[in-house]
């Protein structure tokens, strides 16, 4: 099955998209952060009906059962949906749905169907990330480099939390908070489009934000603004190898070498970026795709078309707090009954294929989560201008951070009917655990090397 797309409509949802953005907050100043806007930027005040409340500093309650490194809970377990959008009464939503989100109930009217809890507006972030915020609203700015534009100026906190382009809000998204550094145990899994289940990857993976070094600076920063070394435990086929990759604001700067048992020898992977499938994926997904976007700027130009209200997964604790992974799955798409979804304010981007350049998917759309800048919906067409492609995240809350962080990520394949998921937590005894810094060689080639089997 495929789904119709013309440039007539595309262009439609592009003034459909424009027609709800909020102008107050496209209207705001640096001088509001703190105070009509929250410290990241964000509207402070609710919506209109109220079905958005303010937001009050978000939820920073740790359980007193909550063991460092182990499972966190769901604090709103007791929420009930407010009501369910099924294929039947889709269109009643419609206007506050992503594409892809519609292309879903199109595709499986049976099963496919979101239940919408009460919109909790837990995001927070520490003190300092908020104090480097203000810092960064009042001196970073975009500069071109050899990849596209890069902040410059900015360090320790979302770097334009009063964005002027779209450029400038993918930066908020690539940079958001989601801590300094974290050890993690997941799975990835491929769903082929009949239905079976294919361990891809299962990990141990360490993760370090160098950009969110409680002690650095801008003056100090280096560039190197997300570490990331990853090591297959499974499946057998996989056991051993390893990946690690050290991503710079300017993408030409960046880094990726791998692993393999069979060579017994660590080389550098000559283009980790853009529509290039990972290694850490098995190759399922591309590196652009992970976290719904991730990598270089300059293969697209970047459109700030507003802000509108939407339905997006949020405070998704239930995901990662299920018994196994297999809980979590339906036939062909995430089982509803695990995905809390709410209503929220998001930032709509528009991606366009810049010219002279070349990706599988030249045309994308990305929706911002205004309170944490984390993207979690997107959409993606191929050169036909077919919807080829919807990804998504689940972000949770971790108020020991305090956060809300994506943690599992993954796609529906609209062309094929495969899909994926990465990061899943489910099933595991560690799931994100903050942790001490690590040292600089941990994100080496030589680490890598050194933990080689075969």
């Amino acid at each position: 099955m495929t789904i119709p797309f013309t440039l007539k409509t595309f262009c439609l949802a592009l003034v459909g998209a424009a027609a709800l953005s909020l102008q107050p907050a496209l209207a705001a100043s640096v001088d509001d952060l703190g105070k009509s806007l929250t410290p990241l930027g964000a509207e402070r005040a609710g919506n209109a009906d109220g079905s958005i409340p303010a937001w009050d500093g978000g939820y920073t309650k740790v359980d007193p059962s909550f063991k460092e490194g182990g499972k966190r809970g769901d604090p709103f377990a007791a929420d009930k949906p407010l009501f369910t959008i099924t294929a039947k009464n889709l269109d009643q939503y419609a206007d506050k749905l992503s594409d892809g989100v519609k292309a879903m109930f199109k595709r499986y009217p049976e099963t496919y169907r979101i239940d919408v809890y009460p919109t909790r507006r837990s995001a927070a972030a520490p003190q300092w990330v908020y104090d480097n915020t203000l810092k960064n609203a009042q001196n970073a700015k975009l500069v071109d480099s050899s990849a596209g534009p890069v902040p410059e100026g900015a360090f320790g906190g979302i770097p334009f939390p009063v964005p002027k382009n779209g450029a400038e809000a993918m930066w908020n998204h690539l940079l958001n908070w989601r801590g300094t550094s974290v050890a993690m145990d997941f799975r990835h899994y491929l769903m082929t489009a009949d239905g079976a289940q294919v361990l891809t990857t299962d990990g141990k993976a360490v993760q370090e934000m160098p950009y969110y070094y409680q002690d650095g600076s801008a003056a100090t920063f280096e560039g190197d603004y997300w570490l990331f070394r990853l090591l297959n435990v499974g499946p057998p086929l996989r056991a051993g190898e390893q990946i690690m990759g050290r991503t710079n604001l300017n993408g030409d700067k960046s880094q990726a070498h791998v692993y393999l048992t069979g060579q017994r020898r660590v080389r550098k992977l000559p283009n980790a970026c853009c529509d290039t499938p990972t290694p850490a994926t098995a190759g399922v997904m591309s590196f652009d795709e992970l976290s719904v976007f991730q990598g270089r700027m300059d293969r697209f130009d970047w459109k700030l078309v507003g802000k509108q209200e939407m339905y997006i997964p949020y405070n998704t604790n239930k995901a990662q707090t299920a018994a196994k992974p297999e809980d979590l799955f339906d036939k062909h798409h995430l089982n509803p009954d695990y995905v809390r979804w709410e209503l929220h304010r998001v930032w709509v981007v528009e991606a366009d294929l810049a010219p002279g350049k070349r990706h599988q998917l030249p045309k994308g759309r990305y929706y911002l989560d205004e309170d944490t800048w984390q993207a979690l919906l997107g959409d993606r067409w191929d050169a036909n201008g077919q919807l080829a492609k919807t990804l998504w995240s689940l972000p949770a809350v971790m108020p020991d951070l305090p956060a809300v962080a994506q943690l599992s990520s993954g796609f529906y394949d609209l062309v094929s009917g495969a899909w994926f998921i990465q990061n899943l937590y489910a099933g595991k005894d560690q799931q994100y655990g903050v942790v001490d810094r690590y040292k600089p060689a941990e994100f080496s080639p030589a680490a890598m090397a050194g933990r080689g089997v075969r």
